[in-house]
């Protein structure tokens, strides 16, 4: 008579203890009953019935995923290959479980096919100096399309550019000849420069001759002052050389 007074004691005590599920803070459990949703629960302390309910867990914490690298093709016909880092986390445990059948899994195939897409519009300079740009635009696409899974992108960042080594050094000479290229056009930039301040400074000298005597006797004590120098100079009065052009110029009036 006690046995069969306990059993169902027992029976009824083992029906809790299965039915007891503890979840932490950072995950949720999404129940089914009789195959239909019912709610999403906790966290804490929660209760499933075996054979009615079933509880699907699902973990709000920010999932890191490494994409893996892919062959791209650039616009100008370059063949990269690229890969990335995805952060992502699930808002909607309802949708995650429901609208998806394996949400991380199509959230990585989705990334794929996305970087491959985006990066394949771009050239490769656009790829090697507008990261940002393109992490953006890729975020907010996959971001787009996962919302009705329940997910949030929160973002995307391209991690290696890997390139032939053939295209590389075809890089390398790119770059050279651009170098050599802004030398020589500030090089240029640099005598015209120089050669209007030259023009500015004869037309100051020629309104006054003392400017021009002051100039030559600077330059004469140039050339005096220099280390180990060989060079004699006999400096010339400029008002000979002003009385030479005069004569010059009235033998030329007369013929």
């Amino acid at each position: 008579m006690l046995f069969s007074y306990l059993t169902p004691v027992a029976v009824v005590i083992l029906i809790l203890a299965a039915s007891l599920r503890i979840l932490p803070e950072y995950k949720r459990g999404v129940i089914f009953f009789l195959g239909r949703f019912q709610a999403v629960k906790g966290p804490g302390l929660i209760i499933v019935i075996p054979g009615l309910q079933r509880m699907e867990k699902v973990d709000l914490r920010v999932i890191t995923m490494d994409v893996p690298e892919q062959d791209v093709i650039s616009q100008d016909n370059v063949t990269v290959r690229v890969n990335a880092v995805l952060y992502f986390r699930v808002l909607d445990p309802q949708k995650a479980i429901i609208n998806v059948e394996n949400f991380v899994t199509a959230t990585s195939q989705l990334a794929q096919t996305t970087l491959r897409s985006v990066l394949g519009k771009h050239e490769l300079d656009e790829m090697l100096s507008e990261r940002d740009r393109l992490n953006q635009d890729i975020q907010e696409i996959l971001d787009a399309q996962t919302e009705d899974w329940g997910i949030k992108v929160a973002n995307v960042e391209i991690k290696h550019v890997d390139l032939d080594e053939s295209m590389i050094r075809a890089i390398a000479r790119q770059a050279e000849a651009e170098r050599e290229r802004r030398a020589k056009v500030i090089h240029a930039e640099g005598e015209l420069q120089a050669s209007e301040k030259l023009v500015e400074a004869a037309q100051v000298m020629s309104k006054n001759s003392a400017a021009l005597q002051l100039r030559y006797l600077q330059t004469l004590n140039d050339m005096g002052n220099k280390n180990n120098a060989s060079t004699i100079v006999f400096p010339l009065p400029l008002d000979l050389m002003e009385a030479f052009k005069k004569f010059t110029d009235k033998s030329e009036q007369k013929q």
